[in-house]
């Protein structure tokens, strides 16, 4: 079983990034919240889950072991696979995702793709004992750039001939800045064409 994996960053995409440990380049998929943190060419410690399917051996990673832990909790949860874990941590704080549970907002935890109200009583009524009193060491004031912000702003600036790995790495600095799409996109023009 892989616990963590150091190594360079070599690629981040949408919603994974590529770690290259003793010259094998590992793909993990991540939250963006944890992208927001990962530079190219610079080395991490990834907090990994392997998953195995019967067709299938995936690794899911993130940047604090703490949110790795708060992914491992919501995939026990029935009808919570690995994708929509990675979804709802991709659109909520973990903050967010915890103060939901405490206080039974369903309407919060459905914002996540793929979460319906019928999951999001799912999540609350099974996780909501395993969860109180565990105190997470996130910051409140963490940001999250919208899936569809991140998508928008990575089409526009490949669209005027950036490539990828280098719109998705200033994105990503750009992202830690609570901004909009429009100013993310320019802050992001005015890096890439330095």
């Amino acid at each position: 079983m892989i616990d963590y994996i150091i190594g360079e960053i070599k690629k981040i995409e949408n919603d994974y990034v590529v770690i290259e440990n003793n010259l094998i380049g590992y793909k993990v998929y991540t939250s963006l919240n944890s992208m927001k943190n990962f530079v190219i060419d610079e080395t991490f410690a990834i907090h990994i889950e392997m998953v195995v399917r019967e067709d299938s051996l995936s690794l899911y990673g993130f940047y604090s072991e703490d949110e790795l832990d708060l992914f491992k909790k919501l995939t026990t949860v029935s009808s919570v696979g690995p994708k929509v874990g990675l979804a709802i941590l991709s659109s909520l704080m973990p903050s967010q995702i915890i103060s939901a549970i405490k206080t039974n907002d369903i309407n919060l935890l459905t914002k996540a793709p793929g979460v319906g109200k019928k999951t999001a009583s799912r999540i609350i009524l099974e996780l909501s004992d395993k969860i109180s009193g565990f105190d997470y060491d996130f910051k409140e004031n963490d940001f999250i750039i919208k899936d569809e912000d991140l998508e928008d702003a990575i089409f526009a600036l490949t669209s005027l001939g950036y490539p990828r790995d280098s719109v998705v790495k200033v994105i990503n600095e750009v992202a830690k800045e609570d901004l909009d799409l429009e100013d993310i996109i320019k802050k992001s023009m005015i890096k890439l064409s330095r």
